[in-house]
């Protein structure tokens, strides 16, 4: 179950970084829609690796091979199941690192889980790389979310502590999420974009790696949406957000600077619009108690900086004896080159949207 998200709809994410291929299976989608593949390939290549220099060279199509759920294009009630080659994988490079986990990823933790038995090229089926059959369950709910009305994107809000402008919480609107999609770089003020390049630019060149922030917005999602407590909808989107490998930090609205704020301040004044009720400033980021305001929803989510850096760092060599659960090993050293992106944020921005459209869809089809 630990690979499976869903209620209405059941996503399932199978394959490992440098297995044969990688893919999904969504069950539950309703049937009779037509799949625009095109803009779904467009929506996947925005993810690809070896797009620039700032990114993987892993040189990867990334198309999907669709084998079941779809009759001429349109879905026709099966579970969809869609498969994508492994074609440049590269595991020599991981030979060395077999038995020696590498600092900030999961080789320790799968090791001890799965008993010395996990897949660990190219973090096996914790990569990064199984966020493309992520954006493929994305890409199809985001078509189907689009024609109920609702939009979804996302920009990047800092790098390096190089901040973009952020998303207005009031005004955010289709327009402006479609075109950050098809910028080279998501980001809404070009200049801004430019310096966190060269703040990439700069770790890259020194050996090491940055993080940052993403903003993401939902558009036209209507009020009453989601339930309170335990399966409310930051609960529900921020289950699958913290499923992108590179997650590790969630705020909705004005988030963790909130609790810096008084309640005068924080809080949001209603108001009439017509025969909409709206508020003036969305703090919230179009959810209270667990349920959609109506308002936009807007989330940012911290990417960690990649932790594959040619630095040098300090790790262990462990070994498990054939007829004891006991692991044993000694200190040792590493340093880490080949295929890595110094920047994973530019590359997560439509993982984002994909977790948020997966989470969004599941909600709406009840």
């Amino acid at each position: 179950m630990a690979s499976i998200y869903g209620k209405n709809i059941r996503i399932s994410i199978f394959g490992q970084s440098h297995s044969e291929a990688i893919g999904v299976v969504i069950d539950g989608l309703p049937a009779g829609f037509r799949i625009d593949i095109e803009r779904l390939q467009f929506f996947l290549n925005r993810r690809a690796p070896g797009k620039n220099n700032f990114s993987s060279q892993r040189a990867e199509p990334d198309v999907p091979e669709f084998i079941s759920g779809l009759v001429d294009g349109v879905t026709c009630g099966a579970p969809l199941c869609a498969v994508i080659r492994n074609m440049d994988a590269k595991s020599v490079e991981y030979d060395d690192f077999q038995n020696i986990p590498r600092p900030g990823h999961a080789d320790f933790t799968a090791m001890v889980k799965f008993g010395g038995h996990n897949d660990s090229r190219g973090g096996g089926h914790f990569s990064g790389r199984l966020t493309a059959p992520l954006c493929v369950a994305g890409g199809i709910c985001m078509q189907f979310l689009e024609r109920d009305g609702i939009g979804i994107g996302a920009h990047v809000a800092d790098i390096a502590g190089v901040e973009d402008i952020p998303f207005d919480p009031v005004a955010v609107n289709f327009e402006l999420l479609e075109s950050l999609k098809q910028a080279s770089f998501p980001v809404i003020d070009d200049r801004r974009g430019k310096e966190m390049l060269k703040a990439v630019a700069t770790a890259q060149s020194g050996g090491d790696s940055v993080g940052g922030i993403i903003e993401c917005a939902a558009v036209g999602v209507p009020a009453g949406l989601g339930d309170p407590m335990f399966d409310g909808v930051e609960n529900r989107i921020a289950s699958i957000v913290f499923g992108i490998p590179a997650v590790c930090g969630i705020e909705f609205g004005n988030g963790f600077n909130s609790a810096f704020l008084r309640g005068s301040v924080n809080n949001d004044a209603f108001y009439m619009d017509g025969k909409s009720v709206k508020v003036r400033t969305n703090r919230h980021g179009g959810v209270l108690g667990g349920i959609t305001s109506g308002m936009p929803i807007v989330f940012r989510a911290a990417i960690k900086p990649t932790p594959s850096i040619a630095h040098q760092q300090e790790s262990v060599v462990l070994s498990r004896s054939s007829n004891s659960e006991q692991i044993s090993g000694r200190n040792t050293s590493l340093s880490i080159n080949g295929r890595h992106d110094p920047c994973i944020v530019p590359r997560a921005v439509p993982c984002i949207e994909a977790a948020a459209a997966i989470a969004i869809f599941d909600m709406m089809i009840k």
